[in-house]
């Protein structure tokens, strides 16, 4: 048995996670000038290019994302250094505070994409770091390579021995890849009706995902007095 503490979170929350990551990717993409709030290595090598042709203006389109991102990594990481928890999770605060940040980005007027950028991929470094495992399994909800590999890793091995927790794990993996492709589908759907403010559609995802992490935490008290 897991403690509380490091108990996974559940597949639900993995799926709206996933959903509002791919949404985040297509709106800063799609809505906000090409550029992308999750997959960091993109606008690094777009960065590295326009560096390479001495387009400065564009270097830093692509660089405050990239640092942006971080940033929201290392305030995610100092929360859970400092947080008590009490009423909330150091992961609820973080969510909380990544949700608050997505619904300034959608007051922020067309023509400011890199104000708008910055805000989403801080979101995005956020939620990258305050969930990293779902039923003890290493899974990303921002981005796709990650799962892909041990996805991929995890068929081939349940190819080679017949052990059905690699093929649970694989099928997991893909599913919340399928997810975030979901997530750029329905945001894609979203920007004719919302323009600017499709944001708020990943905001009600997130917000879902609060409260989804209640019921997961008296889930899990459930199962610590049950086990004693």
């Amino acid at each position: 048995m897991r403690h509380a503490s490091q108990e996974s979170e559940s597949i639900e929350l993995a799926v709206l996670l996933a959903l509002s990551g791919g949404l985040m990717d297509c709106y800063s993409y799609l809505v906000r000038d090409h550029v992308f709030a999750n997959a960091q290595t993109g606008n690094m090598l777009l960065f590295g290019v326009n560096l390479a042709s001495g387009d400065w203006a564009q270097c830093v389109h692509y660089a405050v994302p990239v640092v942006c991102f971080a940033l929201g990594i290392a305030l995610c990481h100092g929360i859970k250094l400092v947080a008590r928890e009490e009423h909330l999770h150091w992961r609820q605060l973080a969510l909380a505070i990544e949700i608050l940040v997505l619904v300034g980005v959608s007051f922020v007027p067309e023509g400011h994409s890199l104000r708008a950028n910055g805000l989403t991929s801080f979101a995005c470094g956020i939620q990258v770091q305050a969930f990293r495992k779902f039923h003890g399994r290493a899974l990303a909800t921002t981005m796709c390579i990650g799962n892909l590999r041990s996805g991929t890793q995890s068929m081939v091995s349940f190819a080679h021995s017949r052990d059905e927790e690699q093929l649970r794990g694989g099928l997991l993996s893909y599913f919340v890849i399928v997810c975030f492709v979901l997530g750029a589908v329905l945001g894609n759907w979203c920007i004719p009706l919302l323009g600017t403010r499709m944001i708020l559609v990943g905001v009600g995802l997130l917000t879902v995902c609060f409260f989804v992490m209640f019921i997961d935490r008296e889930r899990r008290h459930a199962e610590v007095a049950a086990a004693e």
